[in-house]
């Protein structure tokens, strides 16, 4: 039988290691920012999930490597002409976005495996860690195919909705490591009402819809266009044959700039209206620590709003569109959260109950079992 301090450690450094790789898991979007921002994406026109981490070696594999790239569309239409040098920064962003998500995956099993031995992997967190390195391999598949699209004939960047499923993936990894290290508080939490609880869950899936019609935009490349705030080229709602004018009209979702624009900017609003409405819910009707988070929620999504509008106004320099893809990891960290602690969470003596009906998936597990 686990004591509360031996539960409490147990918890806290698992909890720990969570957070930690979400935080990973945010500089993994980062660099990939930086990666499609500086159009080094397609540098590396091979997926070797295992020797591909060593980089060229010798100015001969550069040269081989150069090679390959201009083989590519990218490179005959866009980058014609480019030398060895230039190259290597291209391949340079590209590979530490690759050895950061191998980094990720060490980070992940190796201490999984250790925790499972120790025995402080309950079932239902070893059902979850399961399906996230599930998802993490998923996502990996999914960065390859994106790259794949780029290297077709006429393309010279990925398809902006294969770059927004690898955003949005990367998203729901990071959302599901904050919602389970948030589980693990250990602390009990004054109860909410079925309404915040309600509302609360709706905010992730909100931020993780608009991030993913933030990955259209961003492989659209429809922040270069319609640079104006509140309205775009003069009207709050652009007429019906602007937004649909592409056929058939399903297209427009992807392809079409001011659709895929508009449909952004739509969503912000409902995510910043309904992070209002449910931070003064909270306040009025909510315990102080609902009341502070969910006040949290709102007012990072209001500067993530902000922050968003000065990309635009700004034609998206590399700083601000970097810094916007961070903050939009922030919020959805503080909502996830959020949302996992209105659900409330056992306090130590209740996770030893858990402990006693729910054994560890572990040695320790089985040895009790085996008593």
């Amino acid at each position: 039988m686990l004591t509360r301090d031996a539960g409490a450690r147990r918890s806290g450094a698992v909890r720990a290691w969570l957070y930690g790789i979400a935080a990973l898991v945010v500089a993994m979007v980062a660099v990939g920012g930086a990666t499609r921002l500086t159009g080094s994406g397609l540098s590396i026109t091979e997926w070797r999930p295992v020797t591909g981490v060593i980089p060229p070696l010798s100015n001969a594999d550069w040269i081989a490597e150069f090679a390959k790239y201009k083989d590519t569309p990218q490179y005959s239409i866009l980058n014609q002409g480019m030398g060895l040098s230039a190259f290597k920064v291209l391949y340079g962003w590209e590979w530490g976005h690759r050895l950061l998500g191998r980094l990720i995956g060490l980070v992940f099993f190796l201490p999984l495996v250790v925790f499972w031995w120790q025995g402080r992997i309950s079932r239902k967190l070893g059902l979850g860690l399961l399906g996230l390195g599930v998802l993490g391999g998923l996502q990996g598949a999914i960065g390859w195919v994106m790259v794949a699209s780029g290297l077709q004939p006429g393309m010279t960047a990925v398809a902006p909705l294969k770059l927004a499923l690898h955003l949005t993936t990367a998203s729901l990894i990071l959302a599901g490591l904050v919602w389970l290290a948030a589980g693990e508080r250990g602390r009990a939490l004054e109860p909410v009402s079925t309404r915040l609880r309600a509302t609360a869950v709706m905010l992730p899936v909100l931020i993780l819809l608009q991030i993913f019609l933030g990955g259209l935009v961003a492989g659209s490349h429809a922040g270069l266009v319609y640079n104006t705030w509140p309205t775009m080229d003069g009207a709050l709602v652009p007429a019906a044959d602007t937004l649909f004018a592409i056929r058939p009209w399903i297209e427009n979702f992807v392809d079409n700039h001011a659709l895929v624009q508009f449909d952004h900017r739509m969503t912000a609003y409902l995510v910043i209206l309904v992070a209002i409405l449910h931070a003064v819910d909270a306040r009025v009707t909510g315990p102080a620590g609902a009341a502070g988070r969910a006040t949290g929620v709102a007012v990072l999504a209001l500067a993530q709003a902000m922050l968003g509008i000065a990309t635009l106004l700004l034609a998206i320099p590399l700083w601000a569109a970097l810094a916007h893809q961070v903050v939009a990891m922030a919020v959805l960290t503080m909502a996830t959260a959020h949302a996992r602690l209105s659900r409330g969470v056992e306090e130590e003596t209740g996770r030893v109950r858990f402990a006693q009906a729910d054994p560890p998936i572990g040695f320790e597990g089985l040895a009790g079992r085996g008593a």
